[in-house]
């Protein structure tokens, strides 16, 4: 059986200062760096080997990834970084302060920009200094399918491509996968792989830090799934 590790990075900068990330790069806290650690030493304890790793191109996802590989002896291992893994593109929430933003739009209507599976947040303007317009990483990338904003929905129509052109075809050879992303990244790969609707997804959090494990049968069906810890 293949298994295929999740790790949502360890906490940023920009959580513990309770602001909307997306594709801003904070680095990791000093708690995320340890929260990575811990997730490598956890991975080592349960003895799983990696013949691949995925990552995203933002730097609290890489470096919880080399965490994870250095703290379980593997940092050898291959890896491939793509913008298909990265958070959701939060819009013009980007940069700001969750609170003050439930302060002055009300809490009802941040909940559902921040939850609901198709409601989109404001677009943010090319502008901002959290815009992505100008970011080398996506210089390669057609102007339009760099996002303006993403909910839930298009975060996973957006990953998987990226799935279905790697991450499965690893799995199905019998490969053993990491991939370190974020929050939400992992929770629309989760909707895929587990099959949840819509409506219960919304309710699915993954905490920093911690590894969840799913072993597949040939056919890519979950056998087994186990949250370390």
């Amino acid at each position: 059986m293949a298994k295929l590790v999740l790790i949502r990075h360890g906490q940023s900068q920009w959580n513990l200062s309770n602001q909307f990330t997306g594709w801003v790069d904070p680095n990791l806290s000093e708690k995320g760096e340890e929260e990575a650690k811990n997730a490598g030493k956890l991975i080592k304890a349960k003895g799983i080997e990696f013949d691949q790793a995925y990552t995203s191109v933002l730097t609290r996802a890489i470096k919880t990834l080399h965490f994870a590989l250095e703290y379980s002896d593997q940092l050898w291992v291959p890896e491939t970084k793509s913008w298909r893994l990265n958070e959701r593109h939060y819009g013009a929430l980007q940069g700001l302060n969750k609170a003050d933003t439930a302060d002055k739009y009300g809490a009802d209507q941040v909940h559902i920009w921040r939850r609901s599976y198709d409601v989109l947040p404001p677009a943010i303007p090319d502008d901002s200094e959290f815009s992505q317009v100008n970011d080398r990483r996506y210089a390669m990338l057609d102007p339009h399918i760099v996002p303006k904003c993403e909910n839930l929905k298009v975060c996973l129509e957006r990953v998987m491509p990226f799935w279905e052109d790697h991450i499965a075809p690893d799995l199905l050879a019998g490969k053993n996968v990491i991939i370190a992303a974020h929050g939400n990244s992992l929770r629309a790969l989760t909707k895929y792989i587990e099959g949840i609707s819509d409506e219960d997804i919304i309710n699915l959090e993954m905490k920093t830090g911690q590894p969840v494990v799913y072993d597949f049968d040939e056919k890519l069906n979950v056998v087994n799934k186990e949250k370390l810890s």
